[in-house]
């Protein structure tokens, strides 16, 4: 697979390869799942569990880091299999991450109007009919189909609009993870912390549940791998690409793990536990108590909204690059290839997913 002129505009600065990769990797995990996360870790086993799911992340960043500088094309992993393992080796490894970046960009179509739930419960209005048990409402279906309509918008007017996207709903996050640490710093008490600090009665159970956390960790850490598929418009030096990508994945690590001990300062094990009964929004639970009002857990709830959206926005990147890389090898059909006369997006190929996020809510 030969290295060609590239095509794409060169746009990408370090801060928005930081965010990209960051955003991906921090969605609306942190919100519902911590609850899980500490009772089968345990509060320090969960943060030490993701703490060595980081370190194996950190190994697989390091190839990709070492490939991105030498083979800095569009696609990433295709161009990366390709020169591996040849087209056919490429072609299911590629199709693999298409399939991957779509489902999820699907999965954040869905999933953003059903977190409005959570902040406007009257937000369902105009029912329409029921899938696999699931209520389908009119109100719903607007959001969902407008939402992807406007992030394909985005992404078509080029990648450094939906950069500066990411920008913005990554600086909320933060500020509402920092909100919850800080808060939790405050007004917690390791007293709340240390009975439920770890899960086992002996050191052998406890290192079968920090493992069963950190087995499962690398599923918080996709996205970082997003970066190498639009490294044809990235402007910073090839070698800085790398530790920009290394970077990413230490401040995924030190996010969830500090969310976590956030939430252990705060919350006792059988309010954690009645937290998940109810509404099972532990992370938000835990913010409402901090600060004692039951307003500050909406703070939560629309930082991790926010990360619906980064998730969604770097995967539709990812996967229209990825499919743009297929075609330009001539696995895909030709069309998948044009560029954006103005913008240098591949238009096709994200009005594709796009058409998919718009389809999968109905």
């Amino acid at each position: 697979m030969e290295q060609k002129t590239s095509s794409f505009d060169r746009v990408l600065g370090a801060w928005d390869i930081l965010v990209i990769a960051f955003g991906a990797m921090i969605g609306w995990g942190w919100v519902v799942s911590t609850g899980t996360w500490i009772q089968d870790g345990g509060i320090l086993g969960a943060a030490l569990g993701f703490v060595i799911g980081g370190i194996m992340i950190f190994f697989v960043g390091l190839t990709y880091a070492e490939l991105t500088s030498a083979m800095p094309q569009c696609g990433g992993e295709h161009v990366f299999s390709h020169r591996a393992m040849g087209p056919i080796g490429s072609f299911i490894c590629t199709w693999a991450i298409v399939l991957g970046y779509a489902s999820v960009v699907c999965f954040e179509a869905c999933a953003l109007p059903t977190i409005i739930t959570y902040i406007f419960p009257d937000f369902l209005q105009g029912y329409l009919y029921t899938v696999a048990g699931f209520k389908i409402y009119a109100s719903w279906l607007a959001v969902a189909v407008g939402m992807s309509l406007l992030m394909t918008w985005i992404n078509i007017r080029g990648v450094k609009a939906a950069a500066k996207l990411q920008t913005i709903l990554t600086v909320i996050i933060g500020a509402a993870g920092i909100l919850l640490i800080v808060a939790s710093a405050i007004t917690g008490s390791v007293s709340t912390l240390a009975p439920q600090a770890f899960v086992g009665e002996d050191t052998g159970t406890t290192i079968k549940a920090v493992l069963a956390v950190a087995v499962m960790t690398p599923f918080y850490f996709i996205g970082f791998d997003v970066i190498p598929q639009a490294a044809e418009e990235i402007k910073v030096p090839l070698k800085k690409i790398g530790s920009i990508l290394i970077l990413s994945v230490v401040c995924a690590v030190l996010f969830y793990a500090l969310v976590i001990v956030a939430v252990g300062l705060v919350l006792t094990g059988p309010e954690i536990l009645a937290s998940e009964n109810g509404t099972g929004l532990v992370t938000a639970d835990a913010m409402a108590k901090a600060m004692n009002s039951a307003t500050m857990a909406k703070v939560i709830i629309i930082g991790g909204r926010c990360g619906i959206i980064t998730s969604w926005n770097s995967f539709l990147m990812g996967g229209s690059r990825a499919l743009y890389s297929m075609a330009e090898s001539y696995m895909v059909p030709k069309v998948f290839a044009k560029l954006h006369p103005q913008y240098k997006t591949p238009v096709n190929a994200l009005y594709l997913i796009g058409f998919l996020s718009i389809l999968a809510p109905f």
